[in-house]
């Protein structure tokens, strides 16, 4: 029985893995703000809860799905460097610290990008807010050496699956009839089933060279034209009716988000998975809707 902690456990994500574990028969501890086995601020056993664990997975963060607003812009920021500094500083200080340190990232790190694909290698990184959070969230990381702790940041896609994520507000918009595409459609979405990051995270367990950056993105980005045809298709639905640049800021406005989450074009590879044997059991997104749907 390996003791598996994971820091910002409660979200979508978080209770995914939180089950996949448990059903393998490890400990699991939850570290939250509410809800959890330690909350973040009693120190003292989030300490207790480090030491002596096989993996640390950290979640936490403030959702991004949200107005760029001057209070939600700090909010973003400090929930995921403050976390991310607490840990560190807890297994720099821990006498047996966790042997492998998994931190979330985003694979919205990299550019805009319509005209070739982004690799851990040759990928370039943007420009803008939701990079800047990006670059210091990962920099608060690999700034902590702990040498007796492998350090992976996962720059994750968009992850999909059935009890929560985007699949829910994808799903209305199918079912009545706007399901088509978002902006010129042209943008790419890059994705990941959460299978599949379940299994990365084994993967990275039992493949103690690999340390760095790893993109968790299948390995077949489509455009956005691509994705909700697909999507109409598996909902066996034909009409989608496009939603213009200029609806999509007023739609945003009035949900309280921002049209970047849908047009910001992702094209992410993931590089050093495939070139270290990681095989995908979601490779396409038509299997993974065809999975992810029938479930849900």
């Amino acid at each position: 029985m390996n003791k598996i902690v994971i820091a910002g456990g409660t979200g979508f994500v978080g209770q995914y893995l939180f089950q996949k574990f448990r059903t393998l028969g490890h400990q699991v501890i939850i570290i939250g703000r509410q809800r959890a086995d330690v909350l973040w601020s009693d120190r003292r056993g989030i300490a207790e809860a480090l030491e002596n664990a096989d993996l640390l997975i950290n979640l936490a963060g403030k959702s991004v799905n949200c107005r760029y607003n001057e209070k939600n812009k700090a909010e973003i920021f400090s929930s995921r460097t403050a976390t991310t500094k607490i840990l560190g500083e807890l297994i720099s200080a821990a006498n047996n610290p966790p042997k492998l340190w998994l931190n979330s990232s985003t694979a919205t790190i990299y550019r805009h990008a319509e005209d070739r694909p982004m690799t851990e290698s040759s990928g370039d990184i943007g420009t803008g807010f939701s990079v800047d959070v990006a670059t210091l969230w990962e920099k608060t990381f690999f700034d902590f050496k702990l040498p007796q702790t492998r350090q992976v940041a996962l720059r994750m896609a968009i992850v999909l699956g059935p009890d929560g994520g985007v699949i829910h507000p994808f799903k209305n918009l199918v079912r009545f009839g706007l399901g088509g595409i978002q902006g010129n459609g042209k943008q790419y979405f890059s994705w990941i089933h959460i299978e599949d990051l379940f299994q990365i995270i084994l993967f990275l367990q039992s493949h103690g060279d690999m340390s760095g950056v790893i993109n968790c993105a299948a390995p077949h980005p489509i455009m956005n034209k691509t994705f909700m045809a697909t999507f109409r298709q598996v909902m066996q639905r034909k009409i989608g009716l496009p939603s213009p640049k200029w609806l999509l800021e007023i739609g945003a406005a009035l949900i309280g988000t921002e049209t970047e989450l849908l047009l910001k074009s992702r094209w992410v590879l993931p590089e050093r998975l495939e070139n270290n044997g990681y095989t995908f059991k979601y490779p396409t997104i038509s299997a993974a809707l065809q999975d992810i749907l029938q479930r849900g």
